[in-house]
C-alpha cells in the first residue's frame, strides 16, 4: 500500500488547463492583424445575414409588389425595387445564401479534393507525380473564369452545377500548394522513422504529412472563397448560373440592372456592394491567416 502510494505521488502532476486560452489567442490575433479581424467580422456578418434571411427579409424575394416598380430607396423599401417591383433588400439578403453556399461549398469541395491529390502526388512521386502534374498544368492553362463558364454551360443552369464547375477549377491551385508542402515534409526524419517502423503509406500521409499541410490549406481555402464568389457572380451575370427568379447577386446585376442602370442606379450599386463586401472580407482574412500561419512571414 505504501509502495503504491509512493508510485502515485511520484507521477508528474498535470499543469492545470489555462482558462481563456482561446480568447487570449483571439485577442492577440485582433491586435496583431486588425484588418484580418475586420474581414472576419464581415464574414460572420454575411453568414448571419444569410442564415437569418427568412426571418429578417421584409418581403418574399420573388414577390412582385404591384405599382412599386423602380422605387428608389425609401421607407418600406429601404434599398428600392427593381423593374418588376421586387424588393431589393429581400433579394440581396436571400442572394447571400446562394452566393455563400456556392462560394464556400465550391472551395470546400475543390480545395479539399486538390489537397488530397497534391498530398498523394507528393508522397508517391515518380511517374505518377509527373502524370498528375501534367494534368494539373493542362487545367491551369485555361483562365479560371472561362473554364468555369464552359463547365457550367455544359452541366446546365443550376446552383449545384455552378458549385461543381467552380470546384473543378479550384483543384489545381490547392493541389500545387499542398504538394509543395508535402514534398518538403515527406523527407523529414519523423516520416522516415514512421516508414522504418513499418507504417503504411496511408497512415504516414494521414498522421504525419497531412497535419503539416493544414496551414497552407487554410490559407488557400480562405483566399479562394472570394474568387469563387466573383466567379459565381460572373457566371450568373452572363446567364449561365442559377435561372431566374432565383435571387443571386450575379443575377441581380444582369438583365434589367444593365438595361436600367442609369434610370435606377440602386439596381447595380447595392448588389455590387454586397459582392465587394464578401470578397473584401475573405481576402482580408486570408491575408491575415497567411501572415500568421506561414513561418516565412511570421517575423514581419
Amino acid at each position: 500500500m505504501t509502495s503504491h502510494s509512493a508510485d502515485v505521488n511520484a507521477l508528474p502532476l498535470r499543469a492545470p488547463a489555462r482558462r481563456g486560452g482561446v480568447w487570449r489567442n483571439l485577442w492577440r490575433f485582433i491586435l496583431a492583424k486588425p484588418l484580418g479581424a475586420i474581414g472576419a467580422v464581415a464574414i460572420v456578418t454575411l453568414v448571419a445575414v444569410a442564415a437569418l434571411a427568412p426571418v429578417i427579409s421584409p418581403y418574399d424575394p420573388i414577390a412582385i409588389l404591384r405599382g412599386r416598380m423602380f422605387l428608389p430607396p425609401q421607407a418600406g423599401n429601404i434599398l428600392g425595387t427593381d423593374n418588376l417591383g421586387r424588393d431589393q433588400l429581400s433579394r440581396i439578403l436571400w442572394g447571400a445564401q446562394v452566393s455563400l453556399y456556392v462560394g464556400m461549398g465550391a472551395v470546400a469541395v475543390g480545395t479539399t479534393l486538390g489537397a488530397l491529390i497534391g498530398l498523394v502526388s507528393a508522397y508517391v512521386g515518380g511517374a505518377f507525380d509527373v502524370l498528375v502534374q501534367r494534368v494539373i498544368d493542362s487545367i491551369m492553362a485555361f483562365p479560371i473564369l472561362i473554364l468555369a463558364l464552359v463547365i457550367a454551360s455544359v452541366l446546365g443552369p443550376s446552383v449545384n452545377n455552378v458549385l461543381l464547375a467552380i470546384a473543378i477549377v479550384l483543384v489545381p491551385q490547392a493541389s500545387r500548394v499542398v504538394r509543395s508542402a508535402g514534398m518538403a515534409v515527406k523527407e523529414a526524419q519523423f516520416v522516415e522513422a514512421a516508414r522504418a517502423l513499418g507504417a503504411s503509406p496511408v497512415r504516414i500521409m494521414a498522421l504525419h504529412i497531412l497535419p503539416q499541410c493544414v496551414a497552407p490549406y487554410l490559407i488557400v481555402a480562405t483566399a479562394a472563397v472570394g474568387n469563387a464568389i466573383i466567379v459565381e457572380a460572373s457566371i450568373s451575370f452572363v446567364g449561365a448560373g442559377p435561372p431566374p427568379p432565383t435571387p443571386t447577386w450575379g443575377n441581380m446585376l444582369s438583365g434589367a440592372a444593365r438595361q436600367y442602370a442609369e434610370r435606377a442606379p440602386w439596381l447595380v450599386v447595392y448588389p455590387g456592394a454586397a459582392i465587394t463586401l464578401a470578397v473584401f472580407g475573405f481576402n482580408l482574412l486570408g491575408d491575415a491567416l497567411r501572415d500568421v500561419l506561414d513561418p516565412r512571414l511570421r517575423g514581419r
